[in-house]
């Protein structure tokens, strides 16, 4: 059985985790606040899901998936990662985060620095333009002629290849903006491509294609 490290259990992490455990998944989370914190999401997942430390977690799981804020990507566990493939779901907010001027300058991008600081992970961007709600909602069957598309955007192939099966197993379809560099893409709320409502591959291509740097 995979397991999934959850490395935050907000509204993204915690709907990943429920969709995660209904594709047969075993699901190890954690929060900033302790395991005790997440007694009743567990309970409620049910017997393939447990709550640990981010260290504990990220040692126990295949892959994992990072859904913390932003400003606090320094946190995520380094070694116990290593090696592994890692979802990046964060979005860079301003207000939230705090203003960073490696990406306001255009030198950075949000998943980019993920992989700066996991140097032996393969970081892949993902599930961050939908809302949580939808996460467990609209995943259709393959070739469905509603079935939205998701972006990505990583440095290894082998990642790519990764979320796209990942996407597509959850009902999803998959564009890959290309390597971390690109993925500023779909990184802000400025871009044609970064929009909650949902996107058919080739709305999510043209998105993407129409993008400017600021």
């Amino acid at each position: 059985m995979t397991t999934i490290a959850m490395i935050g259990a907000g509204q993204i992490g915690s709907q990943l985790a429920r969709e995660a455990v209904r594709h047969g998944y075993d699901v190890v989370i954690s929060n900033s606040r302790g395991p005790e914190t997440l007694a009743g999401l567990v309970r409620e997942l049910g017997p393939s899901a447990r709550a640990a430390s981010a260290r504990e977690a990220a040692a126990a799981g295949d892959f994992a998936v990072v859904a913390v804020p932003l400003k606090n990507y320094s946190q995520v566990p380094v070694d116990q990662l290593a090696g592994k493939i890692v979802i990046d779901t964060n979005n860079y907010d301003a207000d939230r985060d705090g203003p960073i001027e490696a990406i306001d300058d255009g030198t950075a991008t949000v998943s980019g620095l993920l992989q700066e600081h996991l140097p032996a992970s393969k970081v892949v961007k993902g599930f961050n333009l939908i809302l949580a709600p939808d996460i467990t909602t609209d995943g259709r069957p393959k070739g469905a002629s509603d079935r939205r598309a998701l972006a990505t955007a990583s440095d290894y192939p082998e990642a790519v290849a990764f979320i796209t099966a990942f996407y597509d197993e959850l009902g999803y379809d998959t564009v890959s903006s290309g390597d971390l560099d690109t993925s500023w893409r779909f990184d802000r709320d400025d871009d044609p491509a970064y929009t909650v409502a949902p996107q058919t591959v080739e709305e999510l291509t043209a998105n993407l294609a129409r993008a400017e740097r600021a």
